[in-house]
């Protein structure tokens, strides 16, 4: 492929941002095995929490450090696909992978629990997320925070943050957390599905290209190079029409509206599969207390 031997080995793979993120995941390790029983109340770590954070830290290197990242300021295909994966699996990956204990011991700490506080609430964690997604995906602040490193890190580290509160109330296990009965659950999660739909629907529907980052030569060219290296970007030439063209063959409208759908899709298919599991939970907990009437009623 082009990108593999136009751009250098820093522009397509990211290795001070693999290097945290292997420093993340040793200090995670160091914590919940070797240190462990320095905190209160420690349980051992399981197999499905080391697996839930060890697959969120590929999963956000797969994303954010490999050529998907450099592929998303060249393709708004490869955008939304970034934003499914960052935004709709790899917060459920994050919250999973930290044992209960560590999140209590978290919650403990001043900031962290003031957060909590008001971001756990349903309602707030829901609009919040979801207006801030569409309100991201207007043309001018979208095309804005292609214009800064600053601004690109920040807007999308507020989302994650953001989709962790919206998935908190449904996926933690903390006891004395507040609870939300399987219908509540479910209805929550079918009013996340419509409040993304207006933002997907303006991406799918438009007649024209709405965003400069993609169909416009020199912002597309600019937006490129906050990922790309200046050695790696003097390979690319002047900005220009077939240069644009050679990296995104769809074409603008094309790419725009593949974007949106895959975006739609992988939020119906993550949310369906969330859904599927409270009513899973649901019905195994009401033929647990069925059970225990029924041997009640016996003794």
């Amino acid at each position: 492929m082009t990108i593999f031997y136009l751009f250098d080995f820093r522009s397509l793979w990211s290795p001070f941002f693999a290097s945290l993120l292997f420093i993340i995941l040793f200090l995670y390790y160091l914590i919940t095995v070797k240190y462990r029983k320095s905190f209160k109340q420690s349980e051992p770590l399981t197999i499905n929490q080391g697996a839930f954070f060890t697959g969120f830290i590929l999963l956000l290197y797969l994303i954010k450090g490999s050529p998907i990242d450099l592929m998303s300021h060249m393709m708004l295909t490869m955008h939304m696909v970034q934003m499914a994966f960052l935004l709709l699996i790899i917060p459920i990956l994050f919250i999973k992978g930290i044992p209960d204990w560590l999140w209590r011991c978290a919650l403990d700490t001043r900031l962290i629990k003031l957060l909590f506080r008001f971001f756990d609430k349903p309602f707030i964690a829901m609009l919040l997320f979801n207006v801030c997604f569409s309100f991201y995906h207007i043309p001018f602040i979208l095309d804005f925070s292609k214009t800064n490193n600053f601004y690109h890190a920040f807007i999308h580290s507020l989302l994650f943050l953001l989709a962790i509160f919206m998935f908190w109330p449904i996926l933690n296990n903390l006891s004395g957390s507040k609870d939300m009965s399987g219908i509540l659950k479910t209805g929550y999660m079918f009013a996340n599905g419509a409040l993304m739909l207006p933002a997907c629907a303006l991406i799918i529907f438009a007649d024209k290209p709405i965003y400069q980052t993609y169909s416009d030569p020199e912002t597309w060219i600019n937006a490129l190079s906050l990922c790309a290296t200046p050695s790696s970007m003097s390979r690319l030439g002047s900005a220009g029409p077939e240069l644009l063209k050679m990296f995104n063959p769809l074409g603008p409208l094309q790419d725009q509206q593949l974007g949106g759908i895959l975006m739609k899709t992988v939020q119906e298919i993550v949310y369906a599969v969330i859904i599927a599991k409270i009513f899973a939970d649901w019905y195994r907990k009401d033929q647990e207390e069925a059970l225990e009437e029924t041997k009640r009623g016996q003794s």
